[in-house]
């Protein structure tokens, strides 16, 4: 009987033991990803590895500013989501730590960093996202040109990102300087301006007013603007003939992070085939960086849009002058 005890409570401790072991602990995170998503993505993977994930929501410019004002004492250990070129920009200051995750060979190099500072989860194009009821109103056809947000029908209906905060706003910037050059980029741009009804702190902040007849039109990643639709608003999306660029849509750990082992798995995990079919099933609308997931969606059919690739390098060297370009030329 003594024997038995014995036995049981061994087992007893062995499954204690690994109960503790899937428990394992916390991760601190900063999500660029908007929060309805991302708390979903810190859901399935404290369900996956037993992590609790503890998290707040910025915009890449916020976040990318207290990543650095906290470089030599970290709050978070990892960020989640943002355009890539705010990875670049944070490299520079050094706040990354190099990390390779399990699945990056299923992600082709141009989405993930070649020091491994940061590997691309998603892909998001630009796209114009306009009100229906104000096109039937203005007798107009929904925008295939970047000039076609200058009609003056527009003046006063424009809402889109404020480039001080957002990612959506730089990558604005990127397509149009690839377009037409840096000078008439910004040229554009001023022009653009006089039919601005807003600049939001997020990318996606214009999506709603724009959904619900309070503005007409603007510029988004595709997976804020998709969400809207989705919902059943009165929108259309549509891209210009000129070309867009897109969004990488990122992860990385920062340099110092408390939960280093933590955050490892976590960029495992989102490096993953599970996370990329999760995105897929979930309808989180980012086209996955992997090359062993299908997207069903057939508004995340890369081939209905002219893609204009830009150096993600480049973007995170250039990001702070057509930040400060744009004020002094655009805004003031």
């Amino acid at each position: 009987m003594n024997r038995v005890r014995i036995l049981v409570a061994a087992l007893l401790m062995v499954a204690m033991a690994g109960s503790a072991a899937f428990a394992s602990g916390e991760l601190n995170a900063y999500s660029i990803m908007p929060e309805k998503y991302a708390s979903q993505v810190f859901e399935a993977f404290t369900a996956e590895t037993g992590i609790k994930v503890n998290f707040m929501r910025f915009s890449s410019g916020e976040a990318l500013a207290r990543v650095v004002a906290e470089k030599n004492n970290p709050q978070v250990d990892v960020i989640l989501g943002g355009p890539a070129d705010t990875y670049e920009a944070g490299i520079g200051e050094g706040v990354f730590e190099a990390y390779r995750p399990a699945g990056a060979d299923m992600i082709p190099e141009k989405f993930r960093s070649p020091d491994n500072y940061w590997t691309g989860i998603g892909i998001i194009p630009l796209v114009f996202l306009t009100n229906t009821n104000f096109l039937k109103e203005k007798g107009l056809e929904a925008p295939v040109s970047w000039n076609d947000l200058l009609d003056p029908a527009y003046k006063n209906g424009l809402q889109m990102a404020d480039t001080r905060t957002s990612g959506t706003a730089t990558e604005r910037i990127y397509s149009l300087v690839k377009i037409w050059g840096e000078d008439e980029a910004f040229v554009y741009q001023k022009k653009l301006h006089k039919n601005i009804q807003m600049y939001t702190k997020s990318g996606a902040g214009g999506a709603m007013p724009i959904a619900t007849g309070q503005a007409a039109s603007g510029i988004f990643y595709i997976v804020d603007a998709l969400d809207i639709q989705q919902q059943g608003y009165p929108v259309a999306l549509t891209y210009p003939v000129e070309g867009v660029s897109y969004g990488i849509e990122g992860s990385g750990i920062l340099k110092g992070a408390k939960n280093m082992e933590n955050a490892k798995k976590y960029m495992d995990w989102v490096s993953s085939k599970a996370f990329a079919q999760f995105i897929v099933d979930k309808k989180i609308n980012y086209i996955p960086t992997r090359t062993d997931v299908e997207v069903t969606n057939p508004a995340l059919d890369l081939s209905k849009m002219k893609l204009i690739e830009v150096d993600v390098a480049w973007k995170g060297e250039k990001r702070k002058e057509y930040v400060e370009r744009w004020i002094n030329e655009v805004i003031k």
